[in-house]
């Protein structure tokens, strides 16, 4: 199997399990450079957002714990991903990300590094940060729900309905030889915010009554 396989069914399963409802998609561009920010809510994130970005060329970091499944290491690998190590990063797996960024391929990342227990935001870390800034690429931020309750729609004999919202594509200015902290700490809190317009209330967690996220809803009010 290869991506575009792969690809071509998710876009014949994913449906089949779940009603699937995609917004903004005019700000996914389909080929060139991008980096893709998400939230994260479950395993069948991922799914959605290949589906969503719908292009063979697209992967991302995924935690290296999920190695010890051998499905999801085969379709990992399948696609291309990038092993990370959550709990101590190695230098390795952001070289892997900039190469496939700096071929012109669309690489996807979850800045929390963690799932939210919860379904609210949870602080951002500076290593996507990092990337974007010396990348230099877009960044296009996707804010989704639904993932969260698959289980218990399915066990109820329903389809879950998955909502993904892209939004305006954005970039961070490159990290400065002073000050280079404060500048990783405000990249992800941007990226976050970014994000968080594009969710529900109840999902914005942290970043709920950051003045940054009021400004960018008063440009584009999120969905309720």
């Amino acid at each position: 199997m290869n991506s575009a396989t792969l690809l071509r069914f998710v876009h014949w399963a994913l449906p089949k399990l779940a009603r699937v409802e995609i917004e903004g998609r005019e700000h996914a561009p389909a080929d060139g450079p991008v980096l893709f920010v998400f939230n994260h809510l479950g395993l069948l994130d991922i799914a959605l957002a290949f589906l969503s970005i719908n292009r063979e060329d697209a992967t991302g970091w995924v935690a290296d714990k999920h190695k010890k499944n051998p499905l999801y290491a085969y379709l990992v690998d399948v696609v291309g991903g990038v092993w990370l190590n959550r709990e101590n990063p190695e230098m390795s797996s952001f070289k892997q990300a900039l190469a496939w960024l700096r071929a012109a391929g669309a690489f996807g990342v979850a800045p929390e590094g963690t799932r939210s227990h919860t379904n609210a935001l949870l602080p951002g870390k500076p290593g996507v940060a990092y990337l974007a800034a010396v990348s230099g690429v877009p960044i296009v931020p996707g804010g989704h729900t639904g993932t969260e309750r698959m289980w218990q729609s399915w066990l109820r004999l329903r389809k879950p309905r998955l909502h993904m919202r892209f939004g305006p594509a954005f970039t961070l200015p490159p990290l400065p030889r002073e000050g280079r902290d404060v500048a990783l700490q405000a990249g992800p809190d941007e990226i976050m915010c970014r994000i968080a317009a594009l969710l529900p209330e109840e999902y914005r967690g942290v970043y709920a009554d950051y003045p940054r996220v009021q400004e960018l809803l008063a440009e584009s009010p999120s969905p309720q």
